[in-house]
């Protein structure tokens, strides 16, 4: 019986083990990439998809070297289509999540200067020059300024 030590094994053996564990992994990723390609492209009809998987489940190499070919050219936009509309959800989400939502009406402006009117922040003829301001198109952005002065603490 003979024992293997780990300096039994030569440096380019080594190497080359590597490599091939390294070409592995990237054949697996392109294989995992292409069947994300063909479930994620809507003119695949169904017996189009079936037929693409079967190829390069059954024959992996030869299959997935025909793909490349064949389709690998629309790969790239297919992929950034998809990041676009992902991006574009997202942002939709965060705008309905942190309420950018449509602008507020004129109504909606007026009974809020109603309410800061009767809490006493504004004074009436604020109040009505605010008022003109909103009922002409040009709604406050905020107290201050319907006021004139710049900072919400200054009081007529």
């Amino acid at each position: 019986m003979s024992t293997h030590l780990a300096y039994d094994f030569p440096l380019l053996s080594m190497f080359w083990t590597m490599l091939w564990f390294f070409l592995w992994i990237m054949w697996f990723i392109l294989l995992i990439r292409i069947i994300g390609d063909i479930f994620r492209d809507d003119s695949l009809g169904g017996w189009g998809k079936t037929g693409w998987l079967v190829f390069v489940v059954l024959l992996p190499f030869v299959g997935v070297f025909v793909y490349v070919i064949a389709r690998g050219r629309t790969m790239g936009a297919r992929e950034t289509a998809h990041a676009r509309a992902r991006q574009r959800a997202f942002d939709d989400y965060i705008k309905e999540t942190a309420g950018g939502g449509p602008a507020r009406s004129s109504v909606d402006e007026l009974a809020r200067l109603s309410e800061i009117r009767a809490r006493g922040d504004i004074s009436e003829d604020e109040y009505r020059r605010a008022k003109e301001l909103v009922l002409g198109g040009q709604a406050p952005k905020t107290a201050s300024t319907a006021t004139g002065t710049g900072d919400g603490a200054a009081r007529g």
